[in-house]
């Protein structure tokens, strides 16, 4: 519950959009007091709320903060005017389209000292939250790998980025999110299959900070939509699937053989499993809800800051000047 009744505005209402428009309509402690997009509200989603064809006249409606979702390339030009008129926003991801922009738009909220954060929306996910905190606990013992799979048909609202910096972004944040690792370096290969101007498939090798590999798959090729997190470690694996929000462990099993020529090799064998039973929240609404209370003055509600937003652009460049250049790329982020 908020202290007071916050006026939130939305910038873009498109197929994103019109989501966000939803959950700010219900939101507690929260009036949606209008949309700006220059195309329209063709999905109806704002419900009575003004529609006004830019941020300047959605300024004029006095919002308290404003969520932006817009297409990735007007960002930082949305972002930055945000900024300049003191209104803190939630910026979807990515943070911008490059690392200069991204950049521009940290340093615009930061030398201001205003509120924003980035809608990495798979750090709310049920699934995800819950394997994190087993995760800090020790559960799993050491980290050694995380792998994502993470592919799908192309969704015709994206024309303006590629598979990396759409839909990539949200494994390259994850992967530190749940680690509490950052990336050294990345080795990438992407591939044009569908005859539009940027990737639709890449593939990521990762070096974390902390030891712990990690690879990626990603597409818009499939036919099969697929939304997978696997974290193994020394006592076994967790596996998330983000489309229902289930988290499965996987324990290692042990064995005891009398086969010598067996025995000499180390390794795991299958052990028990266990599907946790967590309550599954819709991840736009949490969202929605941490940053509200941010916005109200609570501390520490678990946003994604702008710096953790900027670094995932970071490393998405990184995958996309490896796959060019085919060598391995640091990502300047450690």
């Amino acid at each position: 519950m908020t202290k007071r009744l916050l006026r939130a505005g939305l910038v873009g209402l498109g197929a994103m959009g019109r989501h966000h428009a939803r959950v700010l309509r219900a939101l507690d402690g929260v009036e949606l007091v209008g949309g700006a997009d220059p195309i329209g509200d063709a999905h109806g989603a704002l419900g009575g709320a003004p529609l006004v064809p830019d941020v300047e006249r959605l300024l004029a409606l006095r919002p308290d903060y404003v969520v932006v979702a817009c297409p990735t390339a007007e960002h930082e030009r949305v972002g930055l005017m945000l900024a300049e008129a003191g209104v803190p926003a939630l910026i979807e991801k990515p943070l911008a389209h490059d690392v200069p922009a991204a950049l521009r738009v940290v340093e615009a909220f930061e030398s201001r000292g205003l509120l924003a954060a980035v809608g990495h929306i798979e750090r709310y996910n049920p699934a995800l939250r819950s394997m994190r905190t087993r995760l800090e606990a020790g559960e799993l013992g050491e980290v050694f790998q995380v792998a994502t799979r993470r592919q799908g048909p192309f969704p015709n609202r994206i024309a303006d980025v590629g598979v990396v910096k759409d839909l990539a972004t949200h494994d390259l944040d994850l992967t530190g999110w749940v680690t509490g690792a950052t990336y050294r370096s990345v080795a990438a290969k992407t591939a044009h299959r569908s005859g539009r101007p940027h990737e639709d498939l890449v593939t990521v090798l990762g070096d974390l900070d902390s030891g712990v590999i990690a690879n990626h798959l990603v597409n818009w090729l499939s036919p099969l939509k697929e939304r997978v997190s696997i974290v193994t470690g020394e006592r076994g694996c967790f596996v998330a699937d983000t489309l229902t929000a289930d988290l499965t462990f996987f324990a290692n099993g042990s064995t005891v053989t009398e086969w010598d020529a067996v025995s000499v090799f180390r390794g795991v064998s299958e052990g028990d499993m266990t599907r946790y039973a967590i309550p599954k929240r819709e991840p736009l609404t949490v969202e929605h809800e941490t940053f509200r209370d941010a916005v109200d003055g609570k501390r520490d509600a678990g946003i994604v800051t702008l710096r953790q937003g900027l670094r995932a652009v970071m490393v998405a460049e990184a995958v996309l000047e490896s796959a060019r250049s085919g060598a391995t790329v640091p990502t300047g982020c450690a």
